[in-house]
Parts: C-alpha cells; structure tokens; sequence
C-alpha cells in the first residue's frame, strides 16, 4: 500500500507545527518596508538569502521588525520548504489515477555466430539442396513502440482526494507558524523597550545621585556635614550604577534574540524607533471570543483538514475490498533497420480481486478507524482549551490594565515624596536618610510600571493570538 504510506507521511508533515506552539492567524496587512540596511543579504549557492550585518546601528520600528521576522525567521522557511515536499508526494499519489504514457525506441545491430552456438549446416540440408547456410549472420533491428498502462481503482481516488486536504493542513500549519512568529517578534522588541526604559531610569537616578553624593560631600568639606551621609550617598550612587550595567546588559541581550528572531545577524546594532505603546482596550464578550477563534484558530482548522484526510484515507481502505481493473498494452513498428517494417502491437486486461487479504484489510481499517476518532477527540479537546485560554487571556489583559494604573500613580507619590526628602536635606533641615530611601521607593515604583506596562502589551497579543488574529489586528490590540 504505497499509497497510505505515502498519505501517512503527508499527514506527519502538515501536522509537524501543529503543536509546536498554538499556531494562529490569517496574512497580515502589507507593512513598512524594512531598512535598506538589513535588507541587504549575501546570496548562497543553495539559492538561500543570509543577511549581513551592517556596521550601523539600524532604525526598526514594530511593523519592520515583524516584517523581517515573516520574511527571514529560520522557522518559515523550513515550513515553506516542508509544502514543497507535501506538494510533490501528492503529485506521487496524483499520478496512480493518471494514465501512464510511454515512447520507446530503439535500434540493434548484431553479428552472430552460428558455428559458435553450435549450429551445423550440413545437418539441416533438405534433399537437393544445393546452396550454403552461411554461420555468420548480421541482424539489425529498428523498432519504435507507444505503451500505455491504466489501473482505475477507487481506492486510488479517495487517497488523492486525501492529499488534497493534507495540503491544506500543511498551510494551516504554515499560517500558525506566521502567528507564532509574529507574537515571538512583538514580544521581543516589547521586551526590548521595557528594558530600554528601565536602563533610561536608572541613569536619569544616577544623575541624581551624583547630585546628592556631592552635595553630602560638599556639606562635610563645610564642616557642617558628618561623613555617614557622604558614605551613604556613594553607597547609594554605586547602587544605581550596577542597575544600571544590569539594565544594559539586558538590552543587549534582548536585541541578540530579537535578530535571532527577526532571522538577522545576532550582531546587528538596533534602534528601536517605537515607543512603549499603552491604550485601553475593550475586550469583547467570550461567546464572540469563541466564535471567532473558531474560525480563526489556525490550529483548530489545521486538526479539522487532518481530520478530512483521516475520513478520506478510512473510505480508501474500505474500498480495498473491491476489484482492480487494469488495462495496458502497445503499438509500435519493428523490422530490419534498412528494410520493411511492420506493426505490431499487444492488448490486454487484467481484473484483480482480493481473496486473502481480510486479516490486511481489516488492520488498515483499524488504524484508519483509530486515527480518524483520534484526531475527533483531539479537536474536542483544543475547542475546550480555546476557551481556557481566552478566559485566561481575558484575566490577565484586565489584571495588567489596572497593575498600569495602580504602579504609574505610585511613581507620582514616590517622586513627589523623592522632592521633598530632598529639598529638606538640601536646606539641612534633616540628613540624605530619607532621600535614600526616597530614592529606593522611586525605583521599585518605576521598574513595577515598566514591568506592568509589558505585561498589559503582551498579554493583549496573547488574547489575539488565542483569538486568532494576532497577525492581522496586533496594531489595533495595541493601540497603534
């Protein structure tokens, strides 16, 4: 059964990025072009674009980035290659319903020696014979031949029937692979800026700092300030220095897997030209979340053309009981290559019809039975876990929402609170303690308004990625 392996490794193929991470989404709105500067590649024998890393630092909005990631990410262009192999197994399964058409031809010169084979004259002499039977004799043969051969077997339709729909899962893989990549990308240049403002805090706190530390120190040099405030402001001051190396060194990091991502060099210098976006965002009613993952879920509809293929294949199995017919045969002309020639030619039936196969038939139908009920639970199981993850989704974007509010009006109280410690130690009217502590206060009330303005980005792109339609509406979750 040539056929159902070939349908088998179909099914594998256009499931392979099913559950590699919930794929989602439908081709997305033409973007920016990208900056010529990561544009630019280097071309590989194979026919493959590598992009080289440019020695400037390289201006990349939200929309770019995502554009390079769909063009250049290593994840698609696998997927891409892997439709390729499904198209060309189902013009392999294609084939068995098509005639088989064939021209030969052919031209043969020989010399042959009778005496050597063991062929006597004398001995087949008839009575009064009078003339030789010469033992070396050429041949030469020319002939030319059309063949055609048909099997019609309905088991051969419902199997390229099959891999009609497995095509269609491995699309569906492919678009969910787009969502994914789109989510990985969008997170990452988020990410990105999170950090990116944390690193702009802490030196805007270490600016202040020196401000406080000469202060302190100007104050002892006076003789009216004591030596524990200079000790703490350095102390202070070191603090916000190593914050901020940590804060640089996760910029760094995060550019590195946004290249990576993006399918660029890990080296390639960013600037990320998008600000921290934050919008309020109306989240629609679950049934209408649901209704349109339904339609949208890439990794729903893929395990729905699976499940097709599954229903196909069984229907294929169940008409192996039936007989083949085969027809086959030839014209073509024959004769000696500088004589006369004439045609010649072959036609004939054949009728198979399986007697002891029940034991084969009756496994093939077990596993297709199996894997079409399978693949009915699995589907069962994924509407349910669309729900959960819309809930959930759903929980987090209102939870981050008001985490927003809560952490930007403690950085008001924070920094109000940071004025006056400071205006007091300034005027000497108490010590750098509570500017410390102040400033303390500042920094946690900041990294926790970054930390939240990130969460509520993501955790949208989460909800439309769960509803289905990350790649298409990301701006509008956004609020871009």
């Amino acid at each position: 059964m040539l056929g159902l392996a070939s349908l088998a490794t179909l099914c594998c193929v256009s499931a392979g990025a099913q559950h590699a991470a919930s794929p989602y989404t439908l081709s997305a709105t033409p973007l920016p072009a990208a900056p010529s500067a990561v544009a630019r590649t280097l071309k590989l024998l194979g026919g493959f674009a590598v992009a080289t890393e440019q020695p400037d630092a390289v201006r990349l909005t939200l929309d770019q980035a995502i554009q390079l990631g769909l063009k250049d990410n290593t994840e698609l262009i696998v997927r891409a290659q892997q439709e390729k192999f499904v198209r060309g197994q189902i013009l392999t399964v294609a084939n068995s319903l098509l005639p088989n058409l064939e021209a030969t031809a052919y031209s043969n010169a020989q010399e042959i020696n009778l005496a050597a084979r063991g062929f006597n004259p004398s001995t087949v002499h008839p009575a009064g014979f009078s003339g030789s039977i010469p033992t070396i004799v050429k041949v030469n043969v020319t002939s030319a031949q059309l063949s055609l051969t048909q099997q019609l077997t309905v088991p051969a339709y419902f199997l390229f029937r099959a891999a009609q729909k497995s095509a269609e899962a491995s699309n569906w893989a492919t678009l969910g692979a787009r969502g994914a990549v789109v989510q990985t990308v969008g997170g990452l240049y988020l990410r990105t800026l999170a950090d990116e403002a944390e690193l702009a805090n802490a030196s805007a706190l270490i600016k202040q700092d020196e401000v406080v530390y000469q202060h302190a120190k100007a104050s002892q040099d006076a003789g009216v300030g004591i030596s524990l405030d200079v000790l703490r402001a350095q102390v202070q001051l070191q603090s916000e220095q190593q914050a901020a190396v940590r804060a640089e060194n996760a910029v760094g990091k995060d550019k590195i897997q946004l290249n990576r991502a993006m399918g660029q060099p890990a080296g390639q210098a960013l600037d990320l030209v998008d600000t921290v976006p934050f919008a309020g965002f109306e989240v629609m009613s679950i049934e209408e979340a649901t209704r349109v993952a339904s339609e949208k879920r890439k990794d729903l509809r893929g395990l729905e053309a699976q499940l097709e293929v599954a229903a196909k294949a069984r229907q294929a199995v169940k008409y192996e009981r039936l007989p083949t017919l085969g027809v086959g045969g030839f014209y073509g002309l024959i004769g000696e290559t500088t004589g006369l020639y004439h045609g010649n030619f072959v036609a004939q039936g054949q009728l198979q019809i399986p007697i002891f196969q029940e034991a084969t038939l009756r496994g093939q139908r077990e596993v297709a039975q199996g894997q079409q009920i399978g693949l009915e639970r699995q589907i069962d199981g994924l509407k349910n876990q669309i729900e959960a993850e819309i809930r959930s989704s759903m929980l987090d974007v209102q939870s981050a929402a008001e985490l927003v509010k809560v952490a930007r009006s403690n950085v008001g109280l924070a920094t109000e609170a940071l004025s006056d410690a400071t205006e007091r130690f300034t005027a000497g009217v108490d010590d750098n303690l509570p500017v410390v502590r102040a400033q303390a206060s500042l920094v946690g009330a900041q990294d926790r308004v970054v930390q939240a303005e990130f969460q509520y980005n993501f955790a949208k792109l989460t909800l439309a990625r769960n509803t289905g339609v990350l790649e298409t509406q990301y701006r509008r979750y956004l609020g871009q």
